[in-house]
């Protein structure tokens, strides 16, 4: 493959103008790939010109018509020889045009550099190795459908995805009553705890509405004790000894009557 050389610059002549930055232009009025030749639209004619030069860029010396060879007078472009300074990141502006290009380009055109292929899925697994929650509904439903559309499971006998749903539905009557016993202590708990919230919400509200000064003036007001309470905590005093004496004797001997026809007393041996 023949090596491409940068166009040779044979004069040192410039049309004396600063020179042109690439950074200042649009990135589609410029070719700078790598292994391409360079190139640029001319900014003074608009035509599409070379970039000779390897150190010292310069744009080539062009005519204004296209058509000198069909007779017309030769007109030199005030753009040629004009100084082009490459000041932008090359491979970003490259990748930029990549992009643009291709979005430019027709759908039915467009193809993917690596074709990537879509596997295939995973076939389903059984129903007896789904790890999820088994309840006794749950369990039951799934052998019920199994056993609807297996051949092998008929009467008392079980192909192994059979036996194993079988397993699970007995597991799960078994363990029926245990379950419904967690889930009533957790709900009597749940309501334990809300009765717990709401009277801390009453007691907040009636302290929010009896207190402050009215619990103050409460505890701040003196009441004189009752005669003959021996203490606040205590209460009033009891009388110790009967009101009629005799009338309490006379009771008394009276049950000790009764009790002694009640339990005779047997001679001593």
């Amino acid at each position: 493959m023949p090596r491409i050389r940068p166009g040779r610059v044979r004069t040192k002549n410039t049309n004396r103008r600063e020179a042109i930055k690439l950074s200042s232009m649009a990135p589609e009025d410029f070719n700078v790939r790598p292994g391409e030749a360079k190139s640029i639209a001319c900014p003074d004619c608009r035509t599409w010109r070379r970039i000779m030069g390897d150190k010292v860029l310069k744009i080539r010396e062009h005519c204004i018509s296209d058509k000198v060879a069909e007779g017309e007078k030769h007109v030199t472009c005030p753009g040629s020889d004009q100084l082009v300074v490459i000041d932008i990141d090359v491979r970003r502006w490259q990748a930029r045009q990549n992009r643009l290009l291709l979005d430019a380009m027709p759908q039915e055109n467009r193809r993917a550099a690596q074709q990537f292929y879509k596997p295939l899925p995973a076939p389903a697994a059984p129903v007896s190795r789904i790890k999820a929650e088994v309840t006794l509904e749950t369990a039951r439903q799934s052998y019920l459908a199994h056993r609807k559309g297996c051949t092998w499971c008929v009467g008392g006998q079980h192909c192994t995805d059979g036996g194993i749903l079988a397993r699970r539905y007995v597991l799960a009557l078994y363990q029926e009553p245990a379950r419904r016993e967690a889930n009533a202590q957790a709900e009597r708990q749940e309501r334990r705890t809300e009765r717990k919230l709401t009277a801390s919400a009453v007691r907040k509200a009636q302290w929010a509405k009896h207190g402050g000064e009215t619990v103050e003036k409460a505890n701040n007001r003196c009441t004189a004790r009752t005669s003959g309470s021996l203490s606040e905590f205590r209460g009033p005093g009891l009388p110790l000894t009967p009101q009629d004496v005799k009338a309490h004797d006379r009771r008394q001997a009276e049950l000790g009557k009764q009790y002694a026809r009640k339990t005779p007393a047997t001679s001593a041996a």
